[in-house]
């Protein structure tokens, strides 16, 4: 459950940070991660500065007992090369982004592990 976040700008770049109250490390985390990130993208080539960083504070960090196995298979996994996102260079303003403005190049990820959401 994300609370709230809030952009720091500095020199040129702008760093968001995230205040999580509690996080389902194995389903709801690197989804939070991947939004926050993408969403300082966005705001950082519309305000024309550079994205510095993504800082995530979370209070009540926890994995559910039926997501052990799964996190498990996911700790045996080799990382692979990290992926680039592409915007659209031409949007500049936040509400006229579509789905067709974002391409992720050199995704290569493993095959997914299925997880019940514990809600």
């Amino acid at each position: 459950c994300h609370c709230f976040f809030k952009f720091f700008v500095a020199g040129g770049e702008i760093s968001l940070h995230l205040f999580q109250r509690s996080g389902d490390v194995f389903l709801g985390i690197p989804f939070n991660i991947a939004s926050y990130s993408l969403l300082l993208m966005m705001v950082a080539q519309i305000t024309g500065l550079k994205a510095k960083e993504f800082i995530h504070t979370i209070s009540d960090t926890h994995i559910y007992t039926n997501h052990i196995e799964q996190a498990k298979l996911q700790l045996t996994r080799e990382p692979r090369p990290l992926p680039r996102m592409k915007i659209n260079p031409e949007r500049t303003n936040i509400s006229d982004f579509v789905f067709e403005d974002f391409t992720l190049e050199g995704y290569d990820p493993h095959p997914s592990i299925k997880a019940p959401v514990g809600i």
